[in-house]
């Protein structure tokens, strides 16, 4: 039985993918626990704690060993913490000369740190490879409409033209400063952990130095980052990681909601792409719901219920926390599927997004020249000055609304703007596609950075 959408048989598809749901499984975090502790006893061999062919002797005997996960599930269940069960086991199934040498001068966060601390690393290395994916086709969508116009809206009001290109755009970039903070993640906080019960080393003997070597061969073997200092209370670096998740979702989020109120048939702009009865509904034939972005939307809230949870597990009691670390438990597999399986819809959504120009043109111009009303107010300006043209538009404006008419009709018989302006240059004021500003040379810097982060 399954009690979670990330592992249902029915949604895990959902909220997730297979290759995230590997990394993260009972098999994959059992195997990560397995090889920390192979490559505990090399790092000891290589500095002398303990004899030098234990550790290439326990790699061997340990990349053998069958683990039967129900006894670890009930032994677990007792011991509260899976790796003395473990140890059990592997002891079991090693020689008798080199088992006793398993698990030496460590504690049990110490293996388990490490083994998320791999899992970590894999999962970025998946956001990264979906994240990249997105990033291609967000910029493929922005300079293939660099130059299609529709309303750029604000309060969810006609503002002023932007092109669909530009909007593109604008969801384009934080993706790649989320790149390069996943970038700086690997560099700082893929920190190996070593420290024994209270974080000191002092397991491995009288001489200081022997553990702070140990620890740097371990952080070595694992190839991972060797801290100054034991880090088993100081959960920040786990926090950041989670709340990057969050705001890859908050990304992700601001787009799914965008792509939801644009499909809707009053704006018509955009649709998913288009499989048999995907987005169907039960008793609505006619329904095409925007089902991707739904789920993008959705999971942009979860990650950011994991990322608390990382806050939360940052408050830590004196040198060993009493509960707080198990908030990560949950949250650190929970985040990394859902921000994977969020990317993958994203890419099918963007991928082979319906773009419908003629909608977006048509919902430009249904406001009858309202969308150009700063463009109006700073043509007139110098002629009359930015107070008084800012009045003088927003009257036309009113009665253009009051009455129905188009904003150049309104402003073409005020006998105090044509005595100002010609009516060609009047008529060129209320084009919309006069006043799309610097929209597209944007498209072109974000578009022209981003080649160079998909090129690498």
């Amino acid at each position: 039985m399954f009690v979670s959408v990330l592992d249902s048989r029915i949604f895990r598809n959902t909220f997730g993918t297979q290759a995230i749901r590997d990394i993260f499984s009972d098999e994959a975090y059992v195997k990560n626990l397995i090889e920390v502790e192979a490559a505990l006893a090399r790092a000891e061999s290589k500095t002398g704690v303990i004899p030098a062919e234990v550790g290439p002797s326990l790699t061997k005997s340990l990349a053998r060993v069958q683990i039967d996960f129900g006894r670890l599930a009930r032994e677990t269940d007792v011991v509260g913490y899976p790796v003395l069960p473990l140890i059990r086991q592997l002891a079991e199934q090693s020689p008798t000369d080199t088992a006793k040498y398993i698990h030496w001068g460590a504690t049990t966060q110490d293996i388990m740190d490490n083994a998320v601390m791999l899992q970590i690393r894999s999962g970025i290395r998946l956001v990264r490879q979906e994240m990249l994916q997105f990033v291609r086709c967000l910029a493929d969508l922005a300079k293939q409409h660099r130059d299609t116009p529709m309303a750029g809206r604000t309060h969810l009001q006609h503002a002023l033209p932007v092109t669909f290109g530009y909007k593109c755009a604008v969801y384009l970039f934080p993706f790649l400063q989320h790149i390069d903070r996943l970038k700086n993640v690997e560099q700082n906080n893929l920190l190996v952990q070593f420290g024994g019960a209270a974080g000191t080393l002092a397991s491995l003997g009288r001489n200081p130095q022997t553990g702070l070597r140990v620890r740097a061969a371990l952080a070595r073997e694992l190839d991972l980052l060797e801290p100054p200092i034991t880090w088993h209370v100081a959960r920040d670096t786990i926090a950041e990681i989670l709340n990057l998740l969050a705001l890859i979702g908050g990304s992700l989020g601001k787009i799914a909601y965008d792509l939801i109120i644009m499909s809707s048939n009053e704006f018509g702009e955009v649709s998913e792409p288009f499989v048999p009865h995907r987005g169907a509904s039960s008793t609505m034939p006619q329904k095409r719901n925007p089902i991707s972005s739904e789920i993008i939307l959705a999971a942009s809230k979860l990650l950011r219920e994991k990322a608390s949870l990382g806050l939360d597990a940052m408050v830590a009691d004196f040198e060993r926390q009493s509960g707080p670390w198990h908030l990560e438990w949950a949250a650190v597999p929970d985040a990394f599927t859902i921000a994977v399986g969020a990317l993958h819809q994203a890419n099918f959504a963007l991928g082979g997004l319906v773009v419908n120009k003629d909608a977006m043109l048509r919902n430009l111009l249904s406001s009858k020249g309202l969308v150009v009303g700063e463009a109006v107010m700073m043509g007139l300006a110098p002629h009359i000055g930015r107070g008084e043209a800012h009045d003088v538009v927003y009257d036309a404006c009113k009665t253009a609304i009051e009455s129905d008419k188009a904003l150049f009709d309104v402003l073409a018989a005020n006998n105090d703007i044509i005595s100002k302006v010609s009516a060609d240059e009047l008529n060129g004021f209320c084009d919309p596609l006069n006043y799309l500003g610097a929209s597209q040379l944007q498209v072109d810097e974000v578009t022209k950075l981003a080649a160079q982060y998909v090129a690498t």
